[in-house]
């Protein structure tokens, strides 16, 4: 049974995703052609670009049956493109390693799947095949993103097409997660706009985050007077919360502000926010002012924070 916090209609279109392709690669046809079985093929690959390893491994790391795995191994073995060897560590234990009939096996097949995904490609069009393959890699991320140590986080300044992506994703995530609706999205964009045109680069700055090469949040600092700056439109990404960004992205406002020489850093916000205003709160904002607000098609209480630098 589906989790119910899972929306069914996705569910739905995984498992029409899954059809299609497991159709369009062949899966449910012998190997390429073949009497190989995908299985086998997928063994045998582990095997030509691995050291030597134990069956166990090959269990863990491909999630097969262990009697399943034997069968294959020994049909292997009787094809004479395996064989074993003890283990340097523990004489008990087996390592296994293909033969050189067992390499001149898997050669063509590798090259046959090569040719294969060529030809998946080739009918696309030059510049849209970036974006498949782009998109495969956010797949692969998003279901077995790596660990939190080895995701890459970077500050950088906007490039073009940043400030619509600001707006974009503060227009679907808060209608999403808040129920906002467009007056806010169009303040979002009356807000980049304004920055764009009016943008003092010796007293202002945009930062965009990014995890793993993507867009996964943003902050703007922007100049009120010679001595107050405003801290606006700090956001991210559902993927990228509980990396610490949020507070990354806010110490760079902070530590930009002091150095152009601002007295305050001051920043508008809405009570239900609850973990922006912890990062607020956490690096000493303080709130001065709170008041009701009926914006974006709901009832608020915007508040007023400030930090004195």
């Amino acid at each position: 049974m589906a989790p119910a916090s899972v929306d069914q209609s996705q569910v739905r279109a995984v498992r029409a995703f899954n059809r299609f392709y497991t159709q369009r690669v062949g899966v449910l046809r012998r190997y390429l052609g073949t009497d190989f079985t995908l299985t086998e093929v997928r063994v045998l690959y582990e095997l030509a670009h691995r050291p030597p390893l134990a069956a166990r491994d090959l269990v863990r790391d491909l999630e097969l049956d262990p009697g399943y795995l034997s069968r294959i191994l020994r049909r292997f073995e009787d094809k004479g493109w395996l064989q074993r060897e003890p283990a340097p560590h523990d004489l008990r234990q087996s390592l296994l390693r293909l033969t050189e009939a067992g390499h001149a096996t898997f050669a063509p097949l590798q090259q046959k799947s090569r040719e294969e995904t060529a030809a998946l490609l080739a009918p696309l069009a030059p510049a849209a095949r970036p974006r498949l393959i782009q998109s495969l890699e956010t797949v692969h991320r998003l279901l077995d993103p790596p660990p939190t140590a080895q995701r890459r986080v970077v500050l950088r300044d906007p490039r073009p097409g940043d400030m619509g992506w600001i707006v974009q994703m503060h227009g679907e995530l808060y209608a999403r997660e808040f129920g906002y609706d467009a007056e806010f999205e169009a303040l979002v964009a009356e807000i980049t706009a304004s920055f764009l045109r009016k943008f003092d680069a010796s007293r202002e700055k945009a930062w965009i985050a990014e995890v793993d090469g993507e867009r996964a949040g943003c902050v703007l600092l922007v100049r009120r007077t010679e001595t107050v700056a405003q801290l606006r439109l700090l956001l991210l990404a559902p993927e990228a919360r509980g990396l610490g960004l949020g507070g990354r992205l806010t110490d760079a406002c902070i530590a930009f502000a002091r150095k152009k020489g601002y007295r305050k850093l001051v920043l508008w916000t809405q009570s239900h926010l609850e973990a922006a205003r912890a990062i607020y709160r956490s690096r000493g904002f303080v709130m001065k002012k709170a008041e009701p607000n009926a914006a974006f098609g709901k009832k608020l209480v915007s508040e007023t924070w400030e930090l004195k630098l």
